[in-house]
């Protein structure tokens, strides 16, 4: 079967298991959880899924995430035909809605709240419309704008759903506060009167009870009853008779169901006699009170009526959200509706230009409305609930319209648009005159400004730039233009980052666009901007391969010239001034400045990104956390911060700064003044990054003395070698001769390594030893020659590369590391990924894998062997490539098989990848590695 095919009959097949009752809430199926049951690629998958919705045998829920549905389940489900076009609804809501299917059974279920806040005033409804034999008088209780008149209104319409009331019963309303100055003439409106009744009353005239006879009367703010009035009504409650005003008797009779709506305490407000006489009290909660998930379902409901008005989608941003949800209080619905109103009129004017939709932004807020944000501030639990649901701006678009929002990436104010760059420029050159290859060389120079200037102004360190970008193009998009950031920066090994990655989207969006519509890329005027042979030219070209194979669409050459210039333009390598900085921060007085003051005397350099924190012992750490906070702020932390801390608190402010001003932190306790030059000293060197720096240092112990004379010429003056054996000298004799160079340098020694082969081994030691004084031998056979051996498998294992520090080391000091070095397990292991790994850089990783191992290990308090540790950290650096790729594993065995304490142990250990990387292990991968140990 077909993979198209086997998706489509699992996305039947699931649609199928759904009742009509079970239609609400979130139904249907998203790319990634197809994926995990039919392991297929994400990528894949949902590449299947827009095929199958364009041919129209799916139905789209657009959301986060898009989730799928079978459209003949749905159409069977729902009685309907949604005809022959593909089909795209927001919510199953709006779906049963467009197709005639409104919940008949129940006029509630769109009442937001009605399921949560108010599913206790809904079952009263319900009761007093159903209870026998013509059910209860109501009084509903709130404040003004909660939706008193509304919930009345549902009542009529349950009551008609249910057959209590007839069809064309009638439902009438009357403000008892119209005539509150006037008791007669209002008991007259409700009651009627005869002739004569009062002075002006001409002629008899039938009141409001008698016109909603089988139906409803709803009497608001019925607390303006006068107390005859009130008992006018309570006896036509009770007997169901009633006379008009100027008759004697009660003659008159009337089926009417009386429903009273408040806002005042009924005790207070009404007479004992009449509340006695309403069973049903049903007290509607002020808007102020009601869950923040509801308060924004019902501003999303609002600004749609109003989407419906303009027959525009309407964008409203994030602060603006916060602002109005924060301003709600006495006016309830009421007064945020008019707010409402009142900033969509402003916002149809201000976007009269724009076709595609209008904007709601902070600046356009009144002032009450904009002192909403500093309310909703004050409630932190609050704000913190409603980023969850607004993390970005809110677009309502009309109910049942096709509508699209503008590609933000194709304007000029928030996007970017690389082609009107070098359309305007060449445009203008051409203008001047000037020649061609001028021309070429200009607007380079000029795209290479406007991507670096761009990026710069939308840099903030309190946002990413994939949390930027998805406020501008979409997810996918952006995943895509992830991976081809990361696969850049390995081909090219360049630092191809985050300025790459939000140009490359932004420009990948509009030459979308641009393809969409046949729009022809502009100016082949630029082609030779960037050298034909040149680096970025092939990668260029590579790229273009991937787009069209992702998208499945042609892209000409010169698109590929467009690319060729970003690559080129977009190049981080020039923030290289730009270096990790040093945070020192120790107790006392000025402790930390002094410190810092003589590391930077002795290192003869004040370019040093370092700062000194002093902690005097009578400050909290709160106030140190802020003024450490403070500083950092105003200073370029891109490239990260490291802490060098003396103990306690201070140790522990790192991952509060990094959470607080979303940059990586990194922290050393034990600070000293040989730690502060080591730190300045490789901050210094070009390309060093944060958890290079950090893990270089780990196992730095100080400067050692050392005897300059016995270095030179130890043992009598010849100078020391190590042997590596294979069988010919050549192919694994050259490799262990690597392994074992990484060793030394660890160790810090310089020292000579020969690789020999089997054939002749003992002559050509005896060679070697005429000139060299041999160390030790590493390989496959050990000499007849009376030196150290070290086999290779002790290498591997991890106990021979212990054992060849303490020989190289032993002449000179006696060091214990305070960790495993693993060197020989991190050189396999990143040869390995070499080969595995497309997006990730092997050399980047390593750091954060090899402290994965060191929190596995100290957690589970064993060592684990070196064969196990290569393949865990394989496995685990192949996890990584997949959670960025998006194609995750699925555990098939047994989980209850699984040792809960290596489980638990696991789970802590890959916190690290999240905290730096940002890439979170799932369980599945959890289970493959707890089951490998």
């Amino acid at each position: 079967m077909r993979r198209g095919e086997r998706i489509y009959q699992y996305i039947r097949e699931q649609s199928t298991k759904y009742t009509k009752a079970q239609l609400k809430g979130t139904v249907g199926l998203d790319a990634q959880e197809i994926a995990a049951a039919l392991d297929i690629l994400r990528n894949n998958v949902s590449k299947e899924l827009n095929e199958l919705h364009r041919q129209g045998r799916i139905v789209k829920f657009s959301g986060r995430p898009v989730r799928y549905f079978d459209r003949d389940a749905l159409e069977t489900l729902l009685h309907t035909d949604f005809g022959p076009k593909p089909c795209i609804f927001r919510d199953i809501d709006e779906c049963r809605k467009l197709s005639g299917d409104e919940e008949e059974s129940n006029p509630f279920a769109h009442l937001i709240g009605a399921d949560r806040s108010l599913k206790r005033q809904v079952e009263q409804a319900k009761a007093a419309i159903l209870y026998p034999p013509d059910g209860l008088h109501t009084l509903i209780v709130g404040q003004t704008g909660v939706g008193k008149t509304l919930f009345a209104h549902l009542m009529f319409s349950y009551g008609k759903v249910m057959h209590r009331f007839a069809e064309d019963a009638p439902f009438v309303t009357f403000n008892c506060a119209d005539y509150y100055n006037n008791p007669q003439l209002l008991i007259s409106h409700v009651f009627g009167h005869i002739k004569g009744a009062f002075t002006g009353a001409d002629s008899s005239r039938a009141g409001l009870v008698e016109e909603a006879d089988g139906g409803v009367l709803f009497l608001d703010e019925i607390h303006r009853l006068p107390p005859e009035g009130q008992e006018m009504i309570f006896y036509f409650m009770d007997t169901g008779s009633f006379n008009r005003l100027g008759e004697t008797t009660r003659s008159r009779h009337a089926k009417v169901l009386i429903i009273g709506a408040t806002t005042e305490d009924p005790d207070s407000a009404l007479t004992k006699t009449f509340v006695r006489r309403i069973p049903n009290i049903i007290t509607i909660r002020p808007l102020a009170e009601r869950t923040l998930e509801e308060k924004l379902d019902i501003l999303k409901l609002l600004f749609m009526d109003e989407a419906q008005r303009v027959k525009k989608p309407i964008r409203i941003s994030v602060e603006s959200v916060k602002a109005l949800i924060g301003s709600i209080g006495g006016g309830n619905v009421g007064q945020l509706k008019s707010n409402i109103k009142l900033l969509c009129a402003q916002a149809f004017l201000n976007g009269i230009d724009n076709p595609n939709y209008i904007e709601v932004d902070f600046k356009m807020l009144p002032p009450n409305v904009k002192d909403g944000l500093l309310t909703l501030s004050a409630n932190r639990q609050a704000l913190t609930e409603l980023t969850k649901y607004v993390s970005e701006p809110l677009v309502v678009s009309p109910p049942g319209g096709s509508f699209q929002m503008e590609d933000d990436a194709s304007g000029s104010e928030n996007g970017f648009n690389l082609y009107q760059v070098v359309e305007d420029k060449v445009a203008l050159l051409k203008g001047e005159g000037i020649s061609d290859d001028l021309i070429k060389q200009i607007v380079a120079t000029d795209v290479n400004v406007y991507v670096k200037d761009l990026y710069n102004k939308k840099h903030s360190v309190n946002m990413t730039t994939r949390e930027r970008l998805l406020k501008i193009v979409d997810a996918s998009l952006v995943d895509f233009s992830e991976q081809i950031s990361l696969y850049v920066q390995k081909r090219m090994n360049r630092s191809y980052r985050d300025r790459f990655l939000y140009a490359f989207s932004l420009h990948l969006s509009a030459f979308l666009k641009r393809a969409k519509s046949n729009e022809a890329i502009p100016h082949t005027e630029i082609e030779g901007a960037v050298r034909q042979d040149s680096e970025c030219q092939q990668v260029a070209g590579e790229i273009g391969r991937l787009i069209e194979n992702h998208y499945h669409i042609k892209v000409p050459a010169n698109e590929i010239e467009y690319i060729a210039l970003l690559l080129e333009s977009a190049d981080d390598e020039d923030d290289s001034d730009e270096k990790v900085t040093i945070l020192v921060a120790t107790h006392g007085k000025s402790t930390a400045s002094s410190m810092v003051d003589v590391a930077q005397k002795l290192f003869s350099s004040m370019d040093t990104n370092i700062i000194a924190v002093d902690m005097p012992l009578e400050v909290g750490p709160q106030e140190i956390f802020d003024k450490t906070a403070a500083m950092l702020r105003s200073m370029s932390c891109r490239k990260g911060v490291l802490i060098l801390a003396d103990m306690g608190s201070l140790c522990n402010i790192g991952a509060m700064l990094s959470e607080k001003l979303k940059i990586p932190v990194r922290t050393l306790d034990m600070v000293s003044t040989p730690l502060i030059l080591e730190a300045m000293r490789k901050v210094d060197i070009a390309g060093m990054d944060l958890d290079g720096i950090y893990e270089s240092l780990r196992s730095f112990k100080g400067y050692e003395a050392v005897d300059t004379a016995e270095e030179e010429h130890p043992a009598g003056g010849s100078p020391e070698a190590i042997i590596t054996i294979c069988s010919s000298g050549q192919g694994a004799a050259l490799k262990l001769k690597t392994l074992v160079e990484d060793v030394l340098h660890h160790a810090g020694r310089a020292m000579e390594v020969l690789p020999v082969g089997l054939s002749r081994l003992e002559e050509r030691l005896e060679e070697i030893s005429r000139t060299y004084r041999i160390v030790a031998a590493v390989g496959m056979k050990k000499p007849k020659m009376d030196i150290p051996f070290i086999p290779l498998e002790q290498l591997i294992d991890g106990s021979g590369e212990q054992l060849l520090t303490e020989l190289v080391l032993d002449r000179r000091v006696t060091m214990t590391p305070k960790r495993r070095s693993n060197l020989v397990v991190q050189k396999l292991c990143e040869e390995s990924l070499q080969k595995f790994l497309t997006y990730l850089n092997p050399a980047k990783v390593m750091g954060v894998l090899m402290e994965f191992d060191y929190r596995l290990e100290k957690t589970l308090g064993i060592r684990l062997s070196n064969p196990l540790r290569i393949r865990l950290l394989v496995h685990c650096g192949c996890a990584l490539e997949r959670i960025v790729t998006r194609s995750p594993l699925v555990y098939k065995g047994d989980r209850g098989q699984l040792d809960e304490r290596k489980l638990s142990a696991v789970r802590d250990a890959v916190r690290v990848f999240d905290d730096t990387l940002k890439l979170r292990v799932d369980e599945d991968e959890i289970c493959f590695m707890a089951n490998m140990i």
